[in-house]
């Protein structure tokens, strides 16, 4: 259905679903206002009415960092010498808290915003982005916690961290893609939210925050297919990255297993893009 509202002066303006792609993202650029809207939205409505408000953004990648050190030094996991280990484990906690918190929202932006989706058109993508946005202000305030740990170590980066905001781009790759795959499944078959917090879950054993890469590609006991399948996670190569950028040679990256993990990443976010936009044009008659 269209909506056609014209003047005298100005070429009638039709507000409805792009035909082609390309009408499609510039109608989602045109709703760039609407996006930082339902951002500081969801932001304000977080934290409203909790006992310690914003704080909440560094307790709880604080809990996970404490818990991740734990696990890796229970385990006995491979420190690079000179690397104070809870720098290593808060290197891969704070972008794990940003794919978990991207993943999660976006996931079930759609269901949790029913009432606009059955009431006025716009570019549904732009509730998934919403939550990623979302997503960087608590990784901001989150990233306290790592300033603060690199000044109790006395630990200073090399010109490698200028790479940071690359892996960054590329958890938000890996998120969004995840996300909006799991969106557009979630209104037609609502038991798949029950499947963010499992994921999410059996994730942060399966990606190295509580262990280094090192400890995988290094083992020569780990077969070669096991190996390509951890490569297969796109959070490995965030995490490597952001280790990277942090250690520098230290910590250096195993590019074939890093390669592996960034084209996942592409590939997760073209088939969510993909599926998001074939199933888009049903989601207000079928949620």
């Amino acid at each position: 259905m269209a909506i056609i509202a014209s003047d005298r002066m100005r070429d009638p303006i039709i507000i409805a679903p792009g035909a082609t792609s390309g009408r499609y993202w510039r109608d989602l650029f045109r709703f760039r206002s609407l996006l930082g809207f339902l951002a500081w939205r969801d932001v304000m409505v977080r934290y409203k009415q909790t006992a310690i408000g914003v704080s909440w953004a560094v307790i709880r990648p604080l809990l996970t960092l404490g818990a991740m050190w734990f696990v890796g030094w229970l385990f006995g996991s491979t420190v690079p010498k000179g690397i104070p280990r809870i720098l290593l484990v808060a290197a891969a906690t704070l972008p794990w808290q940003l794919f978990a918190s991207a993943f999660d929202g976006s996931a079930s932006s759609l269901i949790t915003n029913t009432n606009l989706i059955t009431k006025v058109f716009f570019p549904r993508m732009v509730l998934p982005l919403s939550t990623v946005l979302v997503s960087l202000i608590d990784f901001a305030i989150a990233l306290v916690i790592l300033l603060v740990l690199m000044l109790l170590h006395a630990y200073l980066p090399g010109p490698e961290v200028l790479l940071m905001p690359v892996f960054l781009l590329l958890a938000l790759v890996a998120a969004l893609g995840a996300g909006l795959f799991i969106a557009a499944l979630n209104v037609k078959y609502r038991d798949f939210r029950y499947v963010v917090p499992f994921i999410i879950q059996f994730g942060v054993y399966v990606t190295p925050v509580a262990f280094s890469s090192q400890d995988i590609y290094g083992n020569a006991a780990i077969p070669e297919a096991m190996k390509f399948l951890y490569a297969c996670n796109p959070m490995v190569a965030v995490i490597d990255g952001f280790r990277f950028a942090l250690f520098g040679g230290d910590l250096p990256i195993h590019w074939p297993g890093f390669i592996t993990s960034v084209a996942a990443s592409l590939v997760l976010l073209g088939l969510g893009i993909r599926y998001f936009r074939r199933t888009e044009k049903g989601f207000a008659d079928t949620i």
